[in-house]
């Protein structure tokens, strides 16, 4: 069959097509010389019928639609750190370098005015709010940032949290460190769309604007490498002004805590026990379902305490909560040397460290192979989700011990753990 005359010619601006949106990016490849020189003549000559500047290419980020082939990953420019912008296009007075304190509710609200406003994305423009037209600028204008942020530094102003964590307002982030303009994007969780959580809906500024859509977790592409993510200033109630501390969240009463219970405030109760160095009583991150875990990470703090029998029955009372909620109390203190598995000091046991498993030991377990000198396999972390990055590690360690086949499978067994820990 011969090729189509009609693909020499320009398609309509806003075409959407895998082709088109490689043409528009910076980087496209370059087309042989005869046809850049109609390219470059047709191009001229709607540019004088028009009697009109051509626009800045922008470079996509992700697939516009669900129809657009997952698997391509076009680079993807992004503009770095840099300060607001005044609406003469040049950089405006610092705010200041405080975080604000912003409720979900804010957050959500503010990127919807991206979405209805429909902002072009570009990596080099600044809407009138001062922030930049790309996906990092749109979650620093979301959070109400001091700065337009990047892929690279968003986690600066955030923490890491889990899946089963996530809640409107937190990001999806994923930062491709070994090149940071192919591939790296960000966006805003927005809710859960069903009951199993496999999609949620999302909000991110990507070609041609911002859009609210409803997305496969944890994303279209690259799903293993986008992080969930909190900002540090997110309050549950009214935003604060000037960075001002949230509120300390009220005591909601006896009953929503014991066996059977499943609501937010078990969540708020661990997290706020995670902070206070009861994070290890947790296989996976807290969550409204309550469970030993919280108990134990209850009890813990009140012994932390100098609290004995009834006060210590791993039950939050008032004066349990209220030390929680506002930072007072002694936090609880770092176990020596944990727990012993199948006689080695520490280890929890093969089923943390398997397909599927999120927990604070694969966390721990990574942190110690990046120190022992086997990082080089985590392009992000590491953190709480068993991963690729973390069987090779493992295998890579098992391997300079020696071992051979079954016995350096990337999967730590109590030798491995003995001997890293050790």
């Amino acid at each position: 069959m011969e090729t189509p005359v009609f693909e020499e010619f320009d398609a309509a601006g806003d075409c959407e097509c895998p082709g088109c949106r490689r043409r528009r990016s910076p980087v496209a490849p370059p087309a042989p010389a005869g046809r850049r020189a109609l390219i470059v003549a047709t191009a001229a000559a709607a540019a004088v019928g028009a009697g009109a500047t051509a626009a800045p290419p922008a470079a996509a980020h992700a697939p516009e639609r669900p129809g657009v082939p997952a698997g391509e990953d076009p680079d993807t420019p992004q503009g770095g750190r840099a300060p607001l912008h005044g609406p003469a296009g040049r950089p405006a007075p610092a705010p200041g370098t405080r975080l604000a304190t912003i409720s979900r509710t804010e957050i959500i609200d503010r990127a919807k005015t991206w979405v209805a406003a429909k902002v072009p994305y570009s990596m080099t423009a600044y809407w009138s709010d001062g922030y930049r037209q790309d996906c990092s600028g749109y979650v620093s204008m979301a959070w109400k940032l001091p700065t337009n942020e990047w892929t690279g530094s968003l986690g600066t102003v955030a923490e890491r949290i889990t899946k089963d964590e996530l809640q409107p307002g937190d990001i999806l982030l994923f930062h491709n460190a070994a090149d940071p303009q192919k591939g790296s994007h960000v966006v805003i969780f927005g809710g859960w769309t069903d009951s199993t959580h496999t999609a949620y809906t999302a909000y991110e500024q990507t070609p041609p604007h911002a859009r609210k859509l409803a997305t496969p977790y944890a994303y279209w592409s690259n799903s293993a490498k986008y992080l969930p993510y909190r900002y540090k200033g997110v309050a549950e109630g009214k935003a604060g002004t000037g960075g001002a501390p949230a509120a300390a969240p009220a005591y909601p009463g006896a009953s929503y805590f014991g066996p059977g219970a499943n609501n937010r405030h078990v969540t708020e109760l661990g997290r706020m026990l995670a902070a206070r160095g009861a994070g290890r009583f947790y296989a996976s991150g807290p969550g409204p379902r309550w469970s030993e875990a919280d108990r134990r990470a209850t009890e813990a703090f009140q012994l932390a305490q100098g609290w004995r029998g009834r006060e210590a029955d791993g039950l939050p009372g008032p004066g349990t909560w209220r030390l929680l909620a506002e930072g007072r109390g002694k936090d609880v203190p770092a176990a020596a040397a944990g727990p012993a598995s199948h006689g080695v000091a520490g280890y929890p046991g093969r089923a943390m460290f398997r397909p599927g498993a999120e927990n604070p030991y694969v966390t721990r377990l990574g942190a110690r192979l990046v120190r022992k000198g086997f990082g080089r396999y985590y392009t992000t972390g590491p953190g709480p989700r068993w991963g690729e990055a973390d069987r090779r590690a493992v295998q890579a360690f098992q391997r300079a011990q020696g071992w051979r086949g079954g016995a350096a499978d990337g999967y730590p067994g109590p030798e491995t753990w003995r001997r890293l820990f050790a």
